[in-house]
């Protein structure tokens, strides 16, 4: 303390002589909070047990609501979203007989 006043800050400089804080996050862009919007609605809407074509029919549906309520989306964007959220869709792990061992004629092979 100087003459009984704290000391005042001085701005903090990184490397690159930028004044932000260094604990500052960065804001989402657009795309991210698209991305995390059409995520919630894949969950929301049970997306994940309908068929590949109802969840084609869904995405297409959803990905015009998604341009409308974010017009700043250009169709690479839009394609990005298309492709995540069609990946979501799908399981990690592949359920079904068509994916067991039992089901390949040389599982016993081994």
């Amino acid at each position: 303390m100087e003459g009984g006043r704290p000391l005042a800050r001085k701005n903090r400089e990184n490397r690159k002589g930028r004044t932000a804080p260094r604990n500052a996050a960065a804001l989402p862009t657009v795309l991210d909070r698209a991305r995390d919007e059409l995520f919630s609605a894949i969950r929301q809407c049970g997306v994940f047990g309908a068929e590949r074509d109802e969840q084609l029919e869904w995405m297409d549906e959803t990905l015009g609501f998604m341009k409308d309520r974010h017009p700043e989306l250009g169709a690479p964007e839009l394609a990005q979203l298309r492709e995540a959220g069609l990946r979501f869709c799908q399981p990690v792990i592949p359920h079904g007989r068509e994916h067991t061992a039992l089901a390949h004629e040389d599982a016993n092979a081994a």
